[in-house]
């Protein structure tokens, strides 16, 4: 039989092998912890079974997908450490934080005593290295079992009526629902930490960069009590969960989440508003996020807002002030790279902006790109009596964007879409995957790229934020959550026709598969009761705010 091995021709012995037969030495001696497999394009066990003609890339977790496999098989043991230790407890995976899932138990208090048990538990199930079994049953068998199972694990795919099976992973006599490919036995999981953290706990793994060491938990205080928030916001509105929104589309209360959401948007952005107004001495606002959070549209009501304090936005872009072209940075292919710090002319921005909240009028320059160069054509700025300068871009948070401005003239303000609703108790929607639906809808609505071009531009935005956004999020004065509740079953109409569209031939048929299959959870939802000075009209159309 003949197959492809990262992208080499090479015949193999055995006719339909598994994966972890046919390469069995690469997975055992593997530095990064191979965990599962690509096969044409698609994220496999390593229980797959190999056909002629197959193309085949081990993954390890370093690779994105990898990670995701190996934090589901850590959250997979930890459950079932609690299910045999604690079997009332009702256990919630509620977000990430710094290389760390956040969960709490919502019927029982947390001590450390519970925590150490929980953990020797984890490690003993580890060491046994238990096999992890997939059991797929169609409809009828899956009402069958959940008539006798009392427990709401997994059983949303019942009720999906895109999906003609249910899939749980079965461990000895534990079972649960994990949202994607599993690994295949819980010997994969060998590095991982438990521990107590505020009214929860933290399940630590390994970061991406080092495979063979748990990655640094930093504390984001701000980030956590903005999550924490919008958490707690949303149980109060009874939808923490895809089933509690489909329930409320269902039951007809649409109009009625969607008004509750979008007056949170109103209060918190007129509460930072407020803030900067009773700051007498703030003559600048500062704002970044990651792509995709809706900067535009809440940098426009943030403005409206403002107004009502008798205060004038004024805006400032960081495009006009790049340095010259040769003195443009280079990234490691030795391409120019523009979204680097040293990209900018600090000095003259900084100059200018002296000169603005002293009341000096400025010549502001504008950059031709194509030869690479500052020209002034004339345009002279200065602040009014009630004027105050408002800057978006990715460095915003920096203070070496502005590093000769006081910092009592500064007001910051980070902003993402910090997705807090969940495919059930133990699966959480990524904030980076809502972040790359909306860019895809985006991107296709008024940009004309179609999803594989949003898909192979990701990796570079994530890489660009990870080096000049997040190192920065906690040094805001206020942090904006532009998620909301319903987003994902409006944004599913739009999105999935285009993810169904890219097909196994490219290497981003499996995020697209991904995404594609999680939207289908999602029922959909009329956006007729959405207003038009929403966010999320910034991505569907519609909006009352030019762009």
């Amino acid at each position: 039989m003949k197959i492809f091995y990262h992208n080499n021709e090479v015949g193999v012995p055995m006719k339909e092998a598994k994966v972890i037969d046919l390469f069995k030495d690469n997975i055992k001696f593997s530095k990064n912890n191979i965990v599962a497999c690509r096969c044409n394009n698609e994220i496999k066990s390593l229980e797959y079974v190999i056909q002629e003609g197959d193309k085949v890339d081990l993954i390890d977790i370093t690779d994105k997908d990898g990670m995701r496999i190996y934090v589901r098989g850590v959250l997979f043991v930890m459950a079932k450490a609690f299910e045999k230790l604690y079997p009332e407890a009702k256990i919630s995976v509620n977000y990430q934080l710094s290389n760390a899932m956040f969960c709490e138990v919502e019927n029982e208090p947390i001590t450390d005593v519970m925590i150490k048990k929980v953990k020797d538990e984890m490690t003993s199930i580890i060491e046994k290295n238990l096999p992890i079994k997939k059991v797929i049953m169609d409809k009828k068998e899956a009402e069958e079992f959940y008539a006798k199972e009392n427990t709401l694990r997994g059983k949303l795919q019942v009720e999906n009526k895109e999906k003609n099976t249910v899939s749980l992973y079965f461990c000895e006599d534990y079972y649960n629902y994990f949202y994607g490919v599993m690994p295949i036995s819980t010997g994969f999981m060998k590095l991982f930490d438990i521990k107590k953290y505020k009214d929860g706990f933290i399940v630590r793994y390994p970061n991406r960069k080092n495979a063979n060491e748990l990655g640094e938990f930093v504390e984001t205080k701000k980030l956590q009590a903005t999550l924490e928030e919008y958490d707690d916001i949303n149980r109060l509105m009874h939808i923490s969960t895809i089933k509690d929104l489909n329930d409320n589309i269902e039951q007809g209360k649409v109009s009625e989440t969607v008004l509750t959401a979008e007056a949170l948007h109103e209060k918190k952005i007129a509460q930072i508003a407020d803030r900067i107004a009773d700051k007498r001495n703030v003559k600048m606002v500062l704002i970044a996020g990651p792509s995709s959070s809706g900067k535009t549209t809440f940098a426009k009501r943030l403005g409206i807002q403002l107004k009502l304090h008798g205060l004038n936005p004024v805006t400032i872009g960081t495009d006009n002030y790049f340095v010259e072209r040769s003195e443009t940075p280079k990234d490691e292919n030795g391409e120019y790279d523009f979204e680097t710090i040293e990209a900018l002319d600090l000095k003259l921005f900084n100059e200018h902006l002296t000169k603005l909240i002293n009341g000096e009028e400025i010549e502001v320059p504008s950059f031709d790109f194509k030869d690479g160069t500052k020209i002034y054509n004339g345009n002279k700025m200065k602040l009014g009596e009630n004027d105050i300068l408002v800057i978006e871009g990715i460095h915003s948070l920096n203070d070496r964007l502005t590093s000769t401005i006081p910092k009592e003239n500064k007001f910051k303000i980070y902003l993402s879409d910090l997705t807090v609703l969940n495919i059930d108790y133990f699966n959480r929607i990524s904030t980076t995957d809502t972040r790359l639906i909306r860019r895809i809808v985006r991107d296709n609505n008024f940009r004309s790229y179609t999803a594989l071009d949003t898909l192979k531009r990701w990796d570079s935005v994530n890489n660009g934020e990870n080096k000049n956004i997040f190192p920065y999020q906690e040094e805001a004065d206020a942090m904006f959550n532009s998620s909301l509740v319903y987003e994902l079953a409006v944004l599913k109409k739009y999105a999935k026709p285009l993810l169904d569209e890219i097909d196994r031939s490219v290497p981003e048929y499996s995020e697209a598969k991904r995404l594609s299959t999680l939207l289908e959870y999602f029922d959909d939802m009329d956006e007729t009761s959405i207003p038009n000075n929403s966010i999320l009209r910034e991505f569907i159309g519609g909006s009352i705010f030019e762009y």
